[in-house]
């Protein structure tokens, strides 16, 4: 084969055959084929896209580029959960205790943030003590024993889109479906779970700008479980303001206890439930969605959800004195209002800038070598739909300098107002 006449053959809109596939990737893995090739590749891709079976014959060549997790040892249906990303979202660290304290097991794998704030890693972390590397044996001995475990992503897996990855980010060929489901199922199907829930974003603080965008992305993935026989499920969820009312690291951990506690914020709190209800139909704790709900808030209730995050949290080294006092977590500085300067009802708060802000504050990483401070966040008082009057507080700015002053600017400019009342977007826009 030569590269050249598999990238006009995809520049033709022709499909690709599985062996010509598996053999750009063998390619992209080991060097032969120049970065200029690929890439080449990749924009014929992104004006031509791929059929479903080539799009499952990629994401299969990405996970045998590298390792794969073996979870066989583990007893009962492994579901794993992924979210294509967000403001706020601190989803997994909710979600996961609730299935567990259902009986069904949660083997994640997760990674650190780049960008707006930390990721499900950098969260964990800023609970004293927590440590995310455990070895394969421990990792499986957890899992086994207390239903849930969370580590940092370790090994080679899926070597093959890291590549694909840094070439897509400077060919402007980031937006591509196919190349976006190959990518998220390729990690997961790596990662060894027998089914998977995938939470895809929709909004302005999204990957996926629009409902349509991102129908035909959980589509996609939905379609590469079915040809893999991974049962797949994609909850699409609103991301036009940010989740909850924290964004940050200690301060989302925070939130993370209230929700488990029954107390959290409504959006926040009925997506973590929709998301574990399905993992835990698809794990057989549950004949029903509606069951699972009603179980899982009744999990809620009685503290055991909230039991199962502390085992957990201790299971893995971490103090589980910050669960009963959430004030021995890092804590900034400087809590300073923003107030609002008209009266009237919020009409919008874009996610993204919200993120954005919390990034100059450090809650995030502008490189990927940069440190996060796990002290810094910001609070949400109001959220969309909430009638305001001048001189209120909108947020509070948690910094560790006395005047975040870009920070705060670019908070403010997040929010939209009107004069007439405002009825917030739903937090669930369809399942697939």
């Amino acid at each position: 084969m030569r590269m050249v006449d598999l990238i006009q053959k995809k520049r033709n809109g022709e499909p690709l055959t599985k062996e010509e596939v598996e053999w750009i990737i063998a390619g992209v893995v080991n060097g032969s084929i120049p970065d200029y090739q690929v890439s080449a590749w990749l924009m014929a891709v992104y004006f031509k896209g791929m059929s479903i079976q080539e799009t499952r014959d990629l994401t299969l060549a990405i996970v045998h580029s590298g390792d794969q997790i073996d979870l066989t040892n583990i007893k009962g249906i492994k579901v794993d959960k992924h979210s294509t990303g967000g403001v706020g979202d601190k989803t997994s660290l909710i979600v996961g205790p609730l299935v567990a304290a259902a009986g069904v097991p949660v083997a994640k794998m997760s990674g650190r943030g780049l960008g707006h704030t930390g990721g499900t890693v950098d969260k964990l972390e800023s609970i004293p003590g927590f440590h995310t590397e455990l070895d394969q044996t421990t990792f499986i001995d957890h899992v086994n024993r207390y239903k849930l475990a969370i580590v940092g992503q370790s090994g080679d897996l899926a070597p093959a889109d890291k590549k694909l990855y840094a070439l897509r980010d400077v060919t402007a060929t980031v937006d591509s479906i196919p190349l976006i489901a190959s990518s998220i199922m390729g990690k997961k199907l790596s990662s060894g779970a027998d089914a998977i829930v995938l939470d895809v974003k929709v909004g302005a603080g999204a990957f996926m700008k629009t409902l349509g965008d991102a129908e035909i992305l959980a589509e996609e993935l939905v379609g590469i479980g079915k040809l893999t026989y991974k049962p797949t499920t994609a909850v699409l969820s609103d991301m036009n303001e940010p989740l909850g009312y924290e964004v940050g690291n200690a301060n989302e951990i925070k939130e993370v206890i209230d929700v488990l506690q029954g107390k959290g914020e409504p959006r926040l709190t009925e997506l973590c439930l929709t998301i574990a209800s399905h993992m835990t139909v698809l794990g057989g704790a549950y004949p029903s969605l509606e069951e699972a709900k009603e179980g899982l808030t009744q999990l809620m209730k009685t503290g055991q959800a909230l039991e199962a995050f502390k085992t957990f949290v201790g299971a893995q080294g971490g103090d589980v004195t910050v669960i009963d006092d959430p004030g021995k977590l890092p804590q900034a500085k400087f809590s300073i209002p923003v107030t609002v300067k008209t009266d009237g009802y919020i009409q919008g708060i874009q996610a993204d800038e919200v993120g954005l802000s919390a990034m100059k504050l450090g809650a995030g990483r502008a490189t990927k070598d940069a440190s996060v401070d796990h002290s810094v966040g910001i609070t949400l008082l109001k959220k969309v739909g909430d009638q305001v009057v001048q001189g209120e507080a909108l947020a509070l700015v948690h910094a560790n300098v006395e005047d975040p002053k870009e920070a705060i600017q670019q908070l403010q400019a997040a929010y939209t107002f009107s004069d007439h009342p405002v009825s917030p977007p739903p937090i669930i826009y369809k399942i697939i």
